[in-house]
């Protein structure tokens, strides 16, 4: 039987507002527990057997939820999938119950090769094709919903035959999957590539984002690079309050990686989230 988009919609929870979990935060969460929706790992830190990094997994498991994403999947590679990572993966992921599992719409790997880098795919309709189908049994695999994450770029192929918003709606809707929309990528690229963000928000499906993310950037005049070091800037918190109303209300996240802020001022950056769907509210489809 086949489930509709709208029921497996309605069985993905909204966890409210989360920051990426870094080890620089530990003391102060273990210390004070602070009242926090929920945490975002990276799968990779915690995909091996033992060790004081899924002790202190489980510590955190023991008071909040946990959302895994992942960074090493390289989804669009030219080799063939590699069933022993996912197998780790999802071993992990009966450990976290995530509700969901993300990585990102890029390739990284070569035979024999890891680039170790989240590389932009040519927008063509045979690169749609076979992302896609990969995509669909990572899903089928981990029997949970998997989201593909769009990326901030700095470079192009001459031989692109669609806009990226085009290429990646077709992606997860030709596999079935879901969306994990990186509002401030939408920004950075459309610096980058010369586009229009409304552009893209307007044409991509809101009803297939599970997850939003919201992060800090860097601006060198001629290019953006999306650094997770620093503030969120206003132009992308204006794409997030035109994104969020329009895909029913769902979970969104803080990144913030390099140039750490003490946490309980991570924590007020991810409040303004907040802050903003109270204004929402009304507006929410």
């Amino acid at each position: 039987m086949n489930i509709t988009l709208e029921t497996r919609r309605k069985s993905i929870p909204n966890l409210g507002i989360g920051i990426g979990l870094r080890h620089p935060h530990y003391e102060d969460i273990f210390r004070d527990k602070p009242d926090i929706d929920w945490f975002e790992i990276i799968s990779e830190n915690f995909m091996m057997e033992g060790g004081g990094s899924l002790e202190n997994l489980y510590r955190i498991l023991e008071h909040y939820p946990v959302v895994q994403h992942g960074v090493s999947l390289a989804i669009g590679s030219p080799d063939p999938l590699d069933f022993t990572y996912l197998k780790k993966l999802k071993a992990l992921t009966k450990i976290t119950s995530t509700p969901w599992v993300s990585d990102h719409l890029c390739w990284g790997r070569l035979e024999g090769a890891h680039y170790h880098d989240l590389l932009p795919l040519p927008y063509t309709k045979q690169v749609v094709n076979y992302v896609s189908e990969r995509a669909r049994i990572v899903q089928d695999y981990l029997e949970l919903p998997f989201a593909l994450e769009n990326l901030s770029s700095y470079v192009a192929f001459k031989k692109d035959e669609m806009p990226e918003w085009e290429f990646y709606s077709s992606v997860v809707e030709k596999a079935d999957i879901f969306m994990m929309l990186d509002v401030n990528n939408i920004y950075v690229s459309s610096r980058n590539h010369g586009f229009n963000p409304q552009e893209y928000c307007d044409n991509i499906p809101m009803n297939r984002v599970l997850q939003i993310h919201l992060a800090g950037h860097k601006n060198y005049n001629t290019h953006l690079l999306d650094t997770h070091d620093d503030y969120v800037c206003d132009e992308v918190w204006k794409i997030y309050a035109e994104v969020y109303p329009r895909t029913g209300g769902v979970s969104t996240l803080l990144e913030w990686d390099d140039n750490f802020l003490s946490f309980q001022h991570t924590w007020e950056e991810a409040l303004k989230a907040k802050q903003f769907q109270k204004t929402l509210q009304g507006s929410i489809q």
